[in-house]
């Protein structure tokens, strides 16, 4: 089993986000590692009434959504004892920045849930699925299970 130094929980803030912080908590205690935890908040593009092309989020709803992830990413690091220097939230692509972050930051294993999904939702692609494909370092998703 790999020694890991620096551990990234990638949150989403799922009703069962609880289950992702419990077992990066117990991995970085296991290997005395730096805990980190980043947020990426969803460009959702819009389309306008009349079905012209898509367009991203305005500036100022950009900034209300950063400002909400940041304040539940620092009540989650808080509870871990994070640092704020250790904690992310950018505007962008899920499956594409965790892996960014974990790149720059120079993470040796991503925790972030999964939910298990199958059929077209499974056919449509997953944030974990896209991360653990594209990551360069070792990613645990932990099974987040409905009830």
């Amino acid at each position: 089993m790999a020694h890991y130094q620096h551990i990234l929980i990638a949150a989403d803030f799922s009703e069962h986000n609880e289950r992702v912080l419990e077992q990066a908590a117990m991995l970085a205690r296991e290997h005395n590692a730096q805990l980190s935890i980043c947020h990426i908040v969803e460009d959702y593009p819009l389309t306008d009434f009349a079905y012209e092309p898509m367009v991203s989020v305005d500036s100022e709803m950009r900034e209300m959504l950063l400002e909400a992830g940041k304040k539940q990413v620092a009540a989650l690091a808080d509870k871990l004892n994070i640092s704020e220097a250790q904690q992310w939230v950018e505007f962008g692509n899920p499956r594409h920045d965790i892996v960014k972050i974990a790149n720059e930051r120079q993470v040796d294993l991503i925790v972030l849930g999964s939910h298990g999904r199958h059929g077209w939702r499974l056919l449509l692609g997953s944030t974990a699925n896209a991360v653990l494909h594209h990551s360069e370092c070792d990613v645990l998703a932990v099974r987040l299970k409905k009830g």
